[in-house]
């Protein structure tokens, strides 16, 4: 099983070097990140900004998730972070990185992350529009 070098919800910037410092191992060939980042639209509107917050289980579901992943594939070290508060356009709002000794295992891996993480992790985003809608989402 791989170990998880970090797990976390911050609320301020999150940085991409961090993450990938994380997971170097002289035993891994491979290293896959995935960044998401608050993009301009969704669903037809304009979007100006967005806020995460999150169930206060969400940290620990989080270190879960890590812990599923890493035990699910040969993983050396793997980073996953998720940005809680108020986000602008551009800013990184998630950052994982996963290390295996191969790049398709890493891929895989980090996909699997990012996904179950999505899918699990009680994290909540408020999207604020440029037209004064805004929509509340249960999505990481």
């Amino acid at each position: 099983m791989g170990v998880i070098r970090l797990a976390e919800l911050r609320h301020g910037a999150l940085s991409v070097d961090e993450a990938l410092n994380a997971v170097r191992d002289p035993a891994a060939g491979g290293v896959a990140l995935f960044t998401g980042v608050v993009r301009n639209h969704d669903h037809d509107h304009g979007v100006v900004r967005l806020s995460y917050t999150a169930h206060p289980s969400a940290a620990a579901e989080l270190r879960r998730t890590a812990e599923k992943v890493a035990a699910g594939f040969d993983v050396r070290a793997l980073a996953a972070l998720h940005r809680l508060g108020e986000l602008d356009v551009g800013e990184l709002a998630v950052v994982v990185a996963v290390s295996c000794a191969h790049r398709g295992e890493a891929f895989d891996a980090c996909r699997a992350l990012i996904d179950e993480l999505k899918a699990t992790v009680p994290i909540w985003k408020h999207q604020e529009f440029d037209d004064g809608g805004s929509e509340w989402v249960n999505s990481a």
